[in-house]
C-alpha cells in the first residue's frame, strides 16, 4: 500500500508544475505583446530604433527574470 500523504505530495508537486507552466505561458505571451506593442511605431528615425531596442531588452529582461523566479521557486525538483 501507498502512503496517502506521500500521493498527495505527488498531486501537490503535479499541481505545482502545471501551475508554473501556466504562468511561464502568461508571461512569455505578454511578453511578445509587449515587445509587439514597442515595435509598432515606425522605424524611421536612429534614435527611436535605439530606444525600441533598450525598451525590449528591458521587457525581455524581466520576463527572464520572472520566468527564473517561477522556474526556481515552483518547479525545483528534491533531490533524494
Amino acid at each position: 500500500m501507498t502512503n496517502p500523504a506521500l500521493q498527495f505530495i505527488a498531486m501537490n508537486s503535479t499541481l505545482k508544475k502545471i501551475s508554473s507552466y501556466f504562468l511561464v505561458s502568461i508571461v512569455l505571451t505578454c511578453t511578445v505583446i509587449a515587445v509587439l506593442e514597442v515595435w509598432g511605431i515606425h522605424l524611421l528615425d536612429i534614435e527611436k530604433v535605439f530606444w525600441k531596442f533598450i525598451e525590449s531588452l528591458i521587457i525581455v529582461f524581466c520576463a527572464a527574470s520572472v520566468v527564473l523566479f517561477i522556474f526556481a521557486v515552483l518547479i525545483k525538483e528534491k533531490k533524494e
